[in-house]
């Protein structure tokens, strides 16, 4: 008896793009193809399942070829999509992908928002998207007693490629490391060249506890700011919420004191 088949990959966009290279290559019919992220939790009866090494030229052949019959767009709307945290990104991603290589104009293919395939790409891009917008907002760096700027967050998708470019470009003459404490990288940016993101579960995050002089007058200046121009009367907790939403206070210096209030 038939079945799906399987290809196991890893959680990343190589990872997942070198699963959809190796399921098209395979011969399957498309529509028994099944791209799995990360572990295996449940094996599904009469499947077949492939075992996907990741490898970088497959995964640029995707990329490229995302970008030529679908348009750079599109592409950055996948890759978005691939940062989510959803374990069937993956398979929403190849699906997606059978519909627009399918198509002469393979950009309308994100309009058919109907799919339900198109329709999570889309729905996952915009998810990571609007964190990405907050974390440019809301990510706060302090300065470590050995002169680099620290900052650790623990979103809830893989957007550390998507922020860090941000921050280089603003601060291009700084040493800073941006710690994602939820997959246990960073992204490191030595001043005057290019970031790069470690994978180091050995990180000592002690050590980043120990800031300079300056930025322990600079956030003591911050709070006695905050407290000064409070009024108690139009304080509005709610309204607070919205405009910075609790889950993103816990790495921020002027939070420290009282977790979730403003002072």
């Amino acid at each position: 008896m038939e079945g799906e088949k399987i290809w196991v990959c890893e959680d990343s966009q190589e990872g997942i793009f070198t699963g959809i290279y190796d399921a098209w290559a395979s011969g399957h019919k498309k529509e028994e193809c099944v791209i799995q992220v990360g572990e295996i939790n449940n094996y599904r009866l009469f499947a077949q399942y492939f075992s996907v090494k990741t490898d970088e030229e497959k995964a640029r052949r995707v990329a490229n070829t995302i970008i030529r019959r679908m348009g750079e767009r599109a592409y950055r709307h996948i890759s978005s999509a691939i940062s989510s945290a959803d374990q069937e990104k993956g398979n929403a991603v190849f699906h997606t992908l059978i519909i627009g290589f399918a198509m002469k104009e393979g950009a309308k293919a994100m309009t058919y928002l109907s799919n339900p395939y198109v329709g999570k790409v889309f729905a996952l891009s915009r998810q990571v998207y609007n964190e990405v917008n907050h974390f440019m907002e809301f990510l706060r760096f302090r300065q470590l007693k050995i002169g680099i700027l620290f900052a650790k967050i623990h979103p809830k998708n893989d957007i550390l490629t998507h922020i860090t470019p941000h921050f280089a470009d603003r601060l291009p003459m700084e040493d800073f490391i941006i710690y994602d404490s939820m997959r246990e990288k960073m992204a490191l940016h030595p001043k005057g060249k290019r970031w790069s993101i470690v994978h180091d579960k050995n990180f000592m995050i002690e050590k980043t506890k120990e800031e300079s002089k300056s930025e322990e007058e600079i956030q003591e200046l911050f709070r006695s700011f905050c407290k000064t121009i409070a009024v108690k009367e139009r304080e509005n907790k709610e309204l607070q919420r919205q405009m910075l939403p609790l889950r993103f206070r816990d790495n921020m210096p002027e939070f420290e004191e009282q977790k979730g209030t403003i002072h």
